[in-house]
């Protein structure tokens, strides 16, 4: 299956780049490169963009695709280690960062890679597929209680401890290999009324059980830190995120970065010494119109904050 992914809020992340022809920038989820292609028409010869992601799938298409650039280099990694990658590359500082949070359009549409509820297929959703812990694992070995927990905290389900108990009931006889089978316990589990709203039943625990996999949101926090931190005066991180809690994250890790007195107000000089790394240039996230809506309906719950480096 051919690797696609429709980039999402593609002129937006461009604009918010503020990209310059000779400067270096990082996307740090290369995906299908639908991004990339488009910095890299923005660059001459002296400039350059790092590509990271942690599926070699994603590498091997996003390469080939933008074979025609020299100055495109291609990295097996997690952004969660830009700082590692940078120094292997011998870059002390970028001008920009891209980190776009979502699951590729191929992860959710190639059966195999076991993320979707729509296709039959064996619990996996990991997004390295060098990885060792995969849904699997979760469903069959996590304890009724930490099942329930990420249920409830990564993926807002209110019949997380229902679902859960039947879960590791069905479990006592039999190993949970597939989706199917997974998803046929979860609507076991929720009443009549949740079988027939609009949202797909399974839709929150696939989430949750996604972001525990791929540990997505426990490394998200010191992720923003680097990256800021990898950038030069004027650089830019511009994050797209597609759940509250990914947003949530960010949200707060840029104000923190920003810097916010916290003493008191009455107090006649700031003695809380707070250091601010930059400003936020997003009051409010930033989200896709109506003609993206109607071409792609992923991009619904899209959210881009853009932060700039003093």
């Amino acid at each position: 299956m051919e690797f696609k992914h429709k980039p999402v809020l593609l002129d937006e992340c461009i604009e918010g780049l503020n990209i310059l022809p000779n400067k270096v920038y990082v996307d740090g989820t290369l995906g299908g490169g639908g991004h990339s292609l488009e910095i890299l028409k923005r660059l001459d010869e002296s400039g350059k963009l790092i590509g990271i992601d942690r599926d070699k799938q994603a590498i091997a298409a996003a390469t080939k695709k933008l074979e025609q650039f020299k100055n495109f280099v291609a990295v097996h990694d997690n952004h969660s280690n830009i700082l590692k990658v940078l120094e292997k590359l011998n870059i002390p500082k970028v001008d920009g960062i891209l980190l776009d949070l979502g699951v590729s359009s191929y992860q959710l549409d190639e059966p195999e890679r076991g993320f979707s509820y729509m296709n039959d297929a064996r619990l996996d959703m990991r997004m390295n597929q060098e990885d060792s812990f995969s849904a699997f694992d979760i469903v069959n070995k996590y304890s009724e209680e930490k099942l329930a927990d990420i249920f409830y905290e990564y993926g807002e389900e209110r019949y997380s401890r229902q679902i859960a108990r039947a879960i590791v009931q069905k479990r006592q006889s039999y190993a949970i290999n597939t989706t199917f089978e997974l998803v046929d316990i979860i609507k076991s589990a929720m009443p009549r009324k949740a079988l027939v709203e609009k949202q797909h039943p399974a839709k929150r625990v696939f989430q949750a059980i996604r972001i525990e996999v791929n540990d997505e949101l426990n490394k998200l926090k010191q992720t923003i830190i680097d990256s800021i931190n990898s950038l030069n005066k004027d650089g830019r991180l511009l994050i797209i995120t597609f759940h509250s809690l990914e947003d949530k994250i960010v949200k707060h890790t840029y104000e923190m970065m920003e810097g916010r007195c916290t003493c008191p107000s009455d107090f006649p000089v700031c003695i809380c010494n707070y250091m601010s790394y930059g400003k936020i240039l997003t009051k409010k996230p930033i989200i896709s119109n109506s003609n993206e809506l109607g071409e792609n309906h992923r991009a619904r719950s899209a959210k881009l904050r853009i932060f700039e480096k003093n």
